[in-house]
């Protein structure tokens, strides 16, 4: 049968992917939670495993998804809308708790109209074909996530009409927007807010003022998109992520509910105008369901929590903990990047080492991400860990025991 050759064919990109060393290990499954005990934090059951972990891979910043409140909010706004929308949002598929959602977190986020999709993922995908037609030019970081680059490519940006600048370079970025070429009427520079492999941020301020002398150059505009799905939530004094950090805001925001809020779905904050390209031109908005009220509903008391005097309670006790693992790193003689968010990478620079040291993490009862080649580039091999609200004084120095242990 044609199936049983296509698998065969299938079968042997997959083992050409595990000889290359970039196939996914087998997923692990989390059976159970164990609720926070006396000094520590909750911990993870994982099928086939007697012993219990920690996370320090988790995106869940704020440790709000098992907050009974975002819980709560969720089963209410089932048992009165049902579990699913039933149709796309221009087909009735619109309820108030997605008006509502949207409505909070361009307030959260400082801008006029959001909407929201069911991930960042598809929401940079939309927002590049919204945005993309023939007169544009798309400027990026060199580390942009795959997103950005799977959109700029899903909305037909030919190449002669993008540049890419080294991570974090101004004197590129410089360079890139100077050589933008005649008859190009907008140009949109998009990157990452924290770069999630690395923990380190953009130069939101400095990029502003990079484009400021160019900003009239152009027709219908030169504007940035920050992506700050890891920030939003997550770090500055008050949880507006990167641009708070920064003191900057960049023109278009891209963010996620299923990192910092613990929930699910993705938006995008900017102008109505902007909001309503989206809604009329993105394909990953118009074509597919958009998010269950329960996800809604949950994001929506999550942003409230997030935006209360307990939101601020958890930043500090991130910000606490972070210090805790970041001089406990320096203590044991380990390097890492400098950076203020919870993404706080250990450099290997070695990939056997990284993997033996995540076996190691794992048989010690933590839970790490190792990243090799080409995840990231040759010699940044790494183990990433993320620091979440839940986790304790005593949950950092037990991770920083089983690193101990290994050297």
């Amino acid at each position: 049968m044609s199936l049983e050759r296509m698998d065969a064919g299938l079968r042997r990109e997959v083992e050409n992917l595990t000889a290359e060393g970039r196939a996914k290990a087998p997923e692990r499954v989390i059976v159970d939670v164990i609720p926070p005990q006396g000094a520590f934090g909750p911990r993870y059951k994982l099928d086939g495993h007697e012993q219990s972990f920690i996370r320090m891979n988790s995106n869940s910043y704020l440790s709000l998804s098992h907050h009974p409140q975002v819980i709560q909010a969720a089963d209410a706004a089932t048992h009165r809308f049902g579990a699913g929308p039933g149709a796309v949002r221009f087909i009735d598929g619109t309820f108030s708790a997605h008006v509502q959602l949207e409505e909070r977190i361009a307030a959260f986020c400082g801008r006029p109209s959001a909407k929201i999709f069911n991930s960042a993922y598809t929401t940079n995908l939309g927002l590049a074909l919204a945005l993309q037609n023939k007169k544009t030019f798309w400027i990026g970081d060199q580390l942009n996530h795959n997103c950005i680059i799977r959109a700029m490519r899903i909305a037909g940006v030919p190449r002669s009409n993008k540049a890419i600048f080294q991570h974090n370079n101004m004197d590129e970025l410089k360079a890139c927007i100077e050589a933008v070429p005649e008859g190009i009427e907008r140009v949109v520079v998009i990157f990452d807010g924290v770069f999630s492999m690395r923990g380190d941020h953009c130069p939101m301020a400095e990029i502003n003022a990079v484009l400021a002398p160019h900003r009239e150059r152009f027709a219908e505009g030169l504007v940035t998109v920050m992506d700050d799905s890891h920030g939003i939530g997550s770090y500055g004094e008050t949880g507006r992520g990167t641009e708070e950090v920064c003191g900057a805001k960049a023109d278009i925001l891209v963010g996620t509910f299923g990192k910092a809020f613990g929930v699910n779905g993705g938006f995008v904050a900017a102008s109505p105008a902007v909001v309503e390209a989206v809604r009329q031109k993105a394909d990953t908005y118009i074509y597919t369901n958009p998010l269950s009220v329960a996800d809604c509903a949950a994001a929506s008391k999550a942003v409230d929590i997030a935006d209360s005097p307990e939101g601020i309670e958890r930043l500090a006790n991130v910000r606490a903990r972070i210090a805790q693992f970041r001089q406990g790193l320096a203590d044991l003689g380990q390097e890492s990047i400098p950076g203020v968010h919870p993404v706080v990478p250990l450099m290997v620079r070695d990939t056997e080492k990284t993997r033996d040291m995540v076996q190691a993490f794992t048989d010690g009862g933590v839970l790490v991400v190792g990243l090799n080649f080409p995840v990231v580039p040759k010699g940044d091999q790494s183990i990433r860990f993320q620091i979440n609200a839940a986790h304790t004084e005593a949950d950092i120095a037990e991770v920083l025991s089983v690193l101990k242990g290994m050297l």
